[in-house]
């Protein structure tokens, strides 16, 4: 990403307003990122975002771990540099291994013996299914029933809801990101 983000930054605590806003993103992430300095630009979207990603990121039943491949494929299929260095931490922190953060982006569906590149896939089945999930999700918007019949003998109802979840509100986080031009600084 170059350029400019391409709305200002509303400044923590000059704005009011949005004092209860600021408190609740404050209380469940420790700080107000440039991301939600861009979004609190709207008020509603900003508490509505902080709401829906709260619940998203530690109110699942999800493993983090699985969680946080999906964020990170997502990213890569979107290009979403913030997001992607955003959740490596994050990744790291549940558990994921460097080696499959490194191969997240040379990942490619297959029968799982090899990644694109001749390697072998360090994937398991599970890390398997989230990352065809977040493929089919992100690049075909039709999930295939096949891949979705494999999802329901992993996951419950609720499982599924808040995988499927999980993928389309990390692929919105990275379209606000690219479009507005929010990257690290």
């Amino acid at each position: 990403m170059t350029g400019d983000i391409r709305v200002p930054q509303v400044e923590p605590g000059t704005r009011p307003e949005l004092a209860g806003i600021e408190r609740a993103i404050l209380a469940e992430r420790g700080r107000i990122s440039l991301l939600y300095q861009v979004l609190l630009n709207s008020p509603p979207i900003a508490e509505g975002w902080e709401k829906l990603l709260t619940a998203v990121r530690s109110r699942t039943r999800v493993p983090s771990n699985l969680r946080e491949l999906a964020i990170l494929r997502v990213a890569v299929q979107n290009r979403a540099s913030f997001e992607y260095e955003a959740h490596l931490p994050h990744a790291l922190a549940a558990g994921v291994p460097q080696a499959k953060i490194d191969a997240i982006s040379r990942w490619r569906r297959g029968d799982g013996s090899t990644q694109a590149n001749g390697d072998p896939d360090p994937f398991d089945d599970d890390e398997r299914l989230m990352l065809e999930l977040a493929d089919a999700m992100t690049r075909d918007i039709d999930v295939p029933d096949a891949l979705f019949d494999r999802l329901r003998t992993r996951f419950d109802a609720r499982g599924v809801v808040e995988v499927v979840t999980t993928i389309a509100a990390y692929n919105m986080v990275s379209r606000v990101l690219v479009a507005l031009n929010v990257g690290h600084r």
